[in-house]
């Protein structure tokens, strides 16, 4: 660990000095954006382009399929939710440890003898708090804080409304995709654990005689969650921790974009060589802790405004339906702006957090896949919500037009602002200092969510290059690279970027969603059964 970190040090210094280079920030903005923009185009090509909305099929993909998997699990998001509580509260953990042979009798419902039979129990790194803790540090984060703001800027209230239909959707895609991680994943002879879509794509398609589709599929997944982990993971988090600092401080250096950067990638670096069980360590500790004070600041100012709630209830709702907001075009344009930015939010159907459940120790599958569940309710149901009250509270006033011009940039008294500034705005008209708060509570988000997106891309680095440790650094100095270039660069770009690298993800996934949900059904069969017994 030393070695490495005097490598980034190394790396990081003369990059220091040269970051006070008159206009470093708008260089690297330069030179990222064209890259961002074709990016975007290829992953959001529309099945329908009017004048005023478009359509993109991968959007009609994710909630067709998250609908469809509601409907033929019957409804799990609802059936399932207090035993998914349950399973995170350590109730059902005596099942993981009972004996083969009171579960099963002489042999088990595949044919194996209770003698050779391997205790999969013994299986994992991390427990189902840990695992949801990581998973959710990798969904919780400033797309709850910029990408509420962000979407209510464009869409206006109503976008509120169906990124809450997308949350309770995606929670069956999250529970489907999670069940299948654990189930095929590969754990190595040191007990390291390896899983997530590029194994149940790869092993599952094998099983059902469709070995060269699942093998290129899973590359394709593996090349774009890399992607990924460099966009909506690593840049987008950076770009709005960037943004608040510079806020808090005034900040108009042209490089101070740059040396934030630096000295976030510093930070992180050091804590993502420790792997999984480190990542854990920190994000169960920090998780918790940044969502109760996130939350905690959100409700004081619901509760203080509460004459208001209703109203701002009323607005979101009718929003949905007869959308105001200037540019939005219609009810589609609306509905396509809360799904993009939840989908983004939750990455329910992307496959990403299913590569840190595959690590939970357990025996059965769909154990880890209900715990799964909770992800979209935690981010986009809660505190997606907590955020776009609070915004729409204060937006009462008349502070800014929803739609704007169509940028996602607004301005409040003359002044521009956008995604977290936004919501920071909102936070100081009822909170003294709140702007070091939010600030404080923005970084906590943005380094979580990093570290737990890192050892996603990590993940799928070493199924595409193998598991050796200089493969290993590379890609760690790659993704540090993001970093700083997410910091720099305009929040335009980085967002384009991202949301393309995220949904890029889903068409590979739901290649293995969609031939394998069948074995979904038969591991949530066997643990329901032995949880009766």
């Amino acid at each position: 660990m030393k070695t490495y970190i005097q490598t980034i040090i190394a790396l990081i210094l003369p990059v220091v000095s040269f970051a006070q280079e008159k206009g470093l920030d708008q260089k690297i903005d330069e030179a990222f954006q064209p890259v961002a923009d074709a990016f975007f185009d290829a992953i959001f090509f529309a099945i329908y382009k009017g004048d005023t909305i478009t359509i993109p099929f991968v959007l009609v993909l994710l909630v067709g399929s998250a609908l469809f998997f509601t409907i033929y699990f019957g409804f799990p998001n609802i059936r399932y939710f207090g035993k998914s509580i349950n399973v995170v509260r350590g109730k059902y953990d005596h099942v993981d440890h009972a004996t083969s042979e009171a579960m099963y009798g002489d042999s088990t419902p595949g044919g194996d003898t209770i003698e050779t039979i391997k205790d999969e129990s013994a299986d994992g790194e991390v427990s189902h708090f840990q695992a949801l803790a990581t998973a959710v540090s990798g969904t919780v984060g400033n797309g709850n804080i910029a990408g509420v703001a962000l979407a209510i800027a464009l869409g206006g209230p109503g976008a509120t409304f169906w990124m809450i239909v997308c949350g309770l959707l995606g929670m069956s895609t999250k529970f489907v995709e999670c069940t299948l991680g654990v189930h095929f994943r590969d754990v190595g002879e040191d007990g390291t654990v390896y899983g997530g879509p590029m194994y149940y794509i790869s092993k599952g398609l094998k099983s059902r005689g469709f070995a060269k589709i699942g093998k290129v599929a899973a590359a394709i997944f593996a090349v774009f969650c890399i992607g990924g982990s460099f966009g909506g993971g690593n840049a987008a988090q950076s770009n709005q921790a960037t943004i608040v600092i510079k806020e808090l401080f005034n900040w108009e250096s042209t490089a101070a974009g740059a040396i934030v950067g630096l000295v976030l990638a510093a930070l992180v670096g050091v804590i993502i060589i420790g792997g999984i069980k480190r990542i854990a360590q920190v994000t169960e500790k920090v998780v918790p802790f940044m969502a109760v004070m996130y939350v905690v600041a959100c409700l004081y100012i619901i509760l203080s405004n509460f004459s208001l709630v209703d109203d701002a209830i009323s607005l979101i709702v009718r929003e949905a339906f007869n959308p105001t907001a200037f540019g939005v075009g219609s009810v589609i344009g609306v509905v396509i702006v809360g799904f993009q930015r939840a989908a983004f939010s939750n990455e329910a159907g992307a496959g990403s957090a299913s590569i840190a459940h595959s690590a939970v120790k357990t025996k059965y599958s769909a154990s880890e896949g209900l715990v799964a569940l909770l992800e979209p309710f935690i981010d986009t149901v809660v505190i997606c919500t907590m955020t776009a009250l609070v915004i729409v509270i204060f937006n009462f006033s008349g502070f800014f037009e929803y739609g704007g011009d169509g940028s996602g940039v607004v301005f409040i008294d003359g002044v521009a602002y956008e995604g977290a500034g936004i919501t920071s705005k909102a936070f100081a008209q009822y909170i003294p200092y709140s702007n070091i708060f939010l600030t404080i509570a923005v970084v906590l988000f943005a380094v979580s969510t990093m570290i737990s997106w890192s050892y996603y891309g990590l993940q799928s680095w070493k199924f595409l290059f193998g598991r050796g440790k200089v493969a290993d650094l590379v890609y760690k100095l790659l993704f540090l690279l993001f970093v700083v270039i997410g910091a720099a660069a305009s929040m335009g770009s980085i967002w384009k970027f991202s949301d393309a690298m995220i949904f890029a993800m889903i068409f590979p996934n739901m290649v293995g969603l969609f031939f394998l949900f069948p074995v979904v059904k038969k591991e949530l069969t066997k643990y329901m059964k032995a949880i009766k017994k």
